[in-house]
């Protein structure tokens, strides 16, 4: 139904702890209307304005009146117990931002486009949520990502607009990324 808001890709199977009650849920309530969000597009602090926003919004209740009702119906919405239980996934599991206090590099020019690229659609994330040998794929996945959003990729050099470096993602968060697995 809305699928172009979150960018396809995402699998049930990467979800983390993809048997809990939280993955669950998600999987049944909120794939209804678009793509499976990863709990760390946003924050701990940003999820649970998210998740108030969604539910009014399976309820048919919305900024569109009775157009909102007619396109929910027979989308389910979960109970206030099922949304406690989806905010506190979410929550547990969002994204851990970058401290510029540990890393002051992420506000230096060799942050540029780590801070330009990743800021477009999320916190900055703390490069220890991976190692140096995991990130070149992340950065990869949310490339793609960014070319389905339209968002700014450095892929034709316009004047005037910031230019991606891939290269420079990569090595910026090689350098602080975690030393070894979870």
């Amino acid at each position: 139904m809305l699928e172009r808001i979150i960018p396809p890709g995402f699998e049930p199977g990467m979800l983390p702890e993809p048997a809990s009650r939280g993955a669950q849920l998600t999987l049944h309530y909120c794939v209804q209307c678009h793509n499976l969000a990863n709990p760390a597009m946003h924050d701990a602090r940003r999820w649970p304005s998210v998740v108030r926003r969604m539910v009014p919004r399976m309820q048919g209740k919305g900024n569109m009146g009775k157009l909102m009702a007619e396109m929910m119906a027979g989308v389910q919405a979960p109970s206030a117990e099922e949304t406690k239980a989806i905010v506190a996934y979410h929550v547990k599991h969002g994204q851990k931002p970058i401290d510029p206090a540990r890393i002051p590099e992420v506000n230096a020019p060799s942050g540029d486009s780590f801070r330009l690229a990743c800021g477009q659609c999320h916190v900055l994330p703390d490069p220890r949520r991976h190692t140096a040998r995991e990130w070149p794929a992340v950065v990869a996945r949310m490339q793609k990502n960014m070319e389905w959003m339209n968002q700014v990729v450095g892929s034709k050099p316009i004047p005037g607009e910031p230019q991606l470096r891939i290269e420079d993602i990569n090595a910026f968060l090689a350098r602080y990324a975690r030393k070894q697995g979870p």
